[in-house]
């Protein structure tokens, strides 16, 4: 049952200050002892982060495209139980939609959905008369819609504002109060900042909320809009109830274990993740503990299992960076089998790199930033069985990210959608996207989360070392890299069965017995990170076959072997690690006898005979070892030659030829070189479209700071795809992604996310 006192708060369109004046009338409904709540329309966490702040209690959205608009109302009467007032901030104009369905998706919509009159925020600064016949618009636009009244921002003087309500009498329209053009100040933090002002309780969050308030407090009869909202009938529902959307699913995997413990990224009072979210992992009877990514160096104490919301600001990647310890054991959780769900900057976090800075390094990829913001709404198709959901699986999901990571999906991606290139990365049980899912519309995935972590098995406590090359815990999610095809195999009567068996071996001898197995190079053992089985390939050249030596019998010169791979005496053999083709071959295919040795390739980095590794310079996401913050630390994990020239052979009878092509992945690097950014050319299908509308900074009562236009917008489903969306899809699978935005949609938000 819906019994709260509600309204909504809306207005013509984005920038006429509805979301300062949401909040300031929470803050100021607060400060009278009332048990207020607050929601936003549409996905965005900021705005319901300050809603929130404001009226004491965490701030929720309702999106009928993310959740679906039979669970808005369920989804308010659970955010709304026994609150004394409710405030609803809208998204954008009072009738749109980004994915075209007024009826259904727009501010109105819901209003309707949740019987509650609306208060039309409207900006008059440059606007006599006429605000009559916007009122009467608005209100006559939609028999369904009830408009309580309006409230006047950035009023000139008292003479407009008296012209003002006198026109708004004579059709019989309410006004509720009246703000001068400077009471409503900027005074909330830069939108840059996401939630984390809220999160940590800034004291300039603070100040900001009780200032709107008090701008609010002496410019609105309270009284009377207490009196509106108090107005609304009751609304007959089935509040919406995490342990019964669990219990509708029934049994998902085996029970969970007791004390299962799921660590999610955020704070005491508010996490990167919505509301619900917390609530499901409860209810499918894991222990939630939140841990702040910006301060805490440890992950909580028997982690099984980790969430990284979408609310997580890109921005802050500078303090991700730093935080080597976490970043480490976020690593060491990833990689001993845990299940691991990062969305919006998470997948970002979990990369090797991002902007030049190193990240947890469990993705073998780099990220980059756009000028502008990716924005809009996927409907997707799960392409792997995951901790999120099954093969096939459908999803909405909402993207707001300015960073692209290279490549643009692992070997076995996430999602999928609208024909197009593949999107994140699956590697074992971590399910990285920048597609951000509302779990109330999908509680399977706190079943199937809880599940994971507890067939995973006990935890190992935070800070144990993990295994250099550890099984994996589920092969069906696991990504092996594959050697490159030009890489052939070294025949199996080649190399003594030793190297199958026992790993690296000393080199062998013309004459006498075969020489003992050599220890493990220490540097190879304890190089962390998934060192994936490289896959055997046929030859690309026949080779001789030699003779088979007697176990007691001196050992044969080495037989022939392919002109594109030599053996290097000295270099270590191990089956995870390929062969350096670093020597010279004659023009016979006879290795010759004083052939220069090159370092050994780092393990489970295979490099191709050209000198490049395969994939296109990016192995898949599961060849590449999440070390634990060695791609972080300088020179750790990294040592050798400070990325010299490699020889690579060139044509029969030539010799070595100076390596002129980049430097392959495996490459080992300077601290210097590491410490450089790497600038990476954006493609022409990632080039960010144009805004069409932007707000310059401290123009807006709305927010400071960047310039902010629309709610953003992207590809609805079945909406046709512009010419950089074909260019993607194009590239295939190792594609990058593009900006993603149907033709003629709303235009985005250069610092990102809704307005309002």
């Amino acid at each position: 049952m819906i019994a709260a006192p509600r309204v909504v708060v809306s207005a013509p369109s984005s920038g006429h200050g509805k979301t300062a004046i949401a909040v300031g009338l929470l803050a100021a409904l607060a400060a009278r002892g009332l048990d207020a709540a607050g929601f936003k329309v549409g996905p965005d966490h900021t705005d319901a982060a300050y809603l929130g702040l404001a009226a004491g209690r965490p701030g929720r959205n309702l999106d009928p495209r993310l959740v679906g608009s039979q669970r808005i109302a369920p989804l308010f009467a659970h955010g709304s139980a026994d609150a004394e007032i409710a405030v609803v901030e809208g998204t954008m104009g009072l009738f749109d939609s980004l994915a075209g369905r007024p009826e259904v998706d727009s501010t109105a919509a819901i209003a309707t959905t949740l019987r509650a009159p609306v208060v039309l925020v409207v900006d008059v600064g440059s606007m006599g008369q006429s605000v009559a016949a916007l009122a009467h618009g608005f209100r006559a636009y939609d028999e369904m819609l009830w408009l309580g009244g309006v409230i006047l921002n950035r009023v000139a003087s008292d003479r407009h504002e008296q012209l003002l309500r006198d026109a708004l009498d004579d059709i019989g329209v309410p006004v509720f109060g009246a703000l001068r053009r400077r009471d409503l100040p900027a005074v909330l933090p830069s939108r840059q900042h996401g939630v984390v002002p809220v999160m940590q309780r800034g004291v300039e969050a603070y100040r900001g909320v009780r200032r709107l308030g008090e701008a609010i407090a002496g410019a609105v009869d309270l009284e009377r809009l207490l009196a509106l909202a108090r107005s609304a009938p009751r609304v007959p529902v089935t509040a919406w109830s995490a342990a019964e959307a669990l219990a509708e699913l029934g049994p998902v995997g085996e029970a969970p274990a007791t004390g299962t413990v799921v660590a999610l990224a955020g704070g005491p009072a508010l996490s990167y993740s919505y509301a619900e979210t917390a609530e499901l992992l409860a209810a499918a009877g894991a222990e939630v503990i939140p841990f702040d990514p910006l301060r805490d160096e440890t992950l909580p104490a028997e982690a099984g299992a980790l969430v990284i919301g979408g609310a997580l600001p890109e921005t802050y990647a500078e303090e991700l960076s730093a935080n080597r310890r976490l970043c480490i054991a976020v690593a060491e959780l990833a990689r001993t089998g845990r299940p691991v769900i990062a969305e919006g900057a998470g997948l970002l976090w979990l990369a090797r790199e991002f902007d030049g800075r190193p990240m947890c390094g469990v993705l073998d990829a780099t990220g980059t930033s756009l000028d502008r913001t990716v924005v809009g709404y996927r409907e997707a198709t799960a392409q792997a069985d995951t901790p999120v959901a099954r093969l096939g699986a459908r999803v909405v999901g909402y993207k707001q990210h300015r960073g692209v990571l290279t490549p643009r999906a692992g070997q076995t991606p996430a999602w999928s959608w609208g024909g197009g290139p593949p999107e994140g990365f699956v590697w074992r049980r971590v399910h990285a996207s920048q597609l951000t899912l509302h779990w109330a519309s999908s509680p399977v995935i706190a079943s199937r989360l809880v599940a994971a972590s507890a067939s995973a098995g006990t935890p190992a406590p935070a800070g144990t070392p993990a295994p250099a090359n550890p099984a994996p815990a589920n092969p069906a999610s696991a990504n092996p890299a594959p050697v490159s095809p030009a890489v052939p195999a070294t025949p199996a009567a080649a190399v003594p069965s030793a190297v199958a068996s026992a790993g690296p071996v000393g080199p062998v001898p013309p004459s006498g017995p075969t020489a003992p197995t050599a220890p493990v190079s220490p540097a190879l053992a304890g190089a962390p990170g998934p060192v994936a089985p490289s896959a055997p390939v046929p030859p690309s050249a026949p080779a001789a076959p030699p003779a088979p030596v007697p176990p007691s019998a001196p050992a044969a010169p080495p037989a022939p072997v392919s002109s594109s791979v030599p053996v290097s005496p000295s270099a270590p053999i191990s089956s995870s690690v390929p062969i350096s083709p670093s020597a010279p071959v004659s023009p016979s295919g006879q290795v010759g006898p004083a052939a220069p040795v090159s370092p050994p390739a780092p393990a489970g980095r295979p490099v191709s005979n050209s000198g490049h590794p395969p994939n296109g310079g990016h192995p898949p996401n599961g060849g590449h070892p999440p070390n634990g913050g060695a791609a972080s630390s300088g020179a750790a994990g990294r040592s050798g030659s400070a990325g010299a020239p490699r020889p690579v052979t060139g044509p029969a009878g030539a010799g070595p030829t100076p390596q002129s092509r980049p430097r392959p992945a495996g490459a080992v690097e300077s601290p210097a070189a590491m410490a450089a950014p790497r600038p990476r050319p954006v493609p022409a299908e990632e080039q960010p479209v144009p805004v069409d509308e932007q707000r310059v900074p401290g123009g807006s009562a709305d927010r400071p700071g960047p310039s902010r236009a629309g709610d953003g917008s992207g590809t609805a489903p079945g909406a046709a795809r512009t010419s950089t969306e074909s260019a993607a899809d194009a590239a295939g699978p190792g594609g990058t992604t593009g900006t993603e935005r149907s033709a003629g949609a709303v235009p985005s938000s250069p610092a990102g996310g809704p307005v309002g």
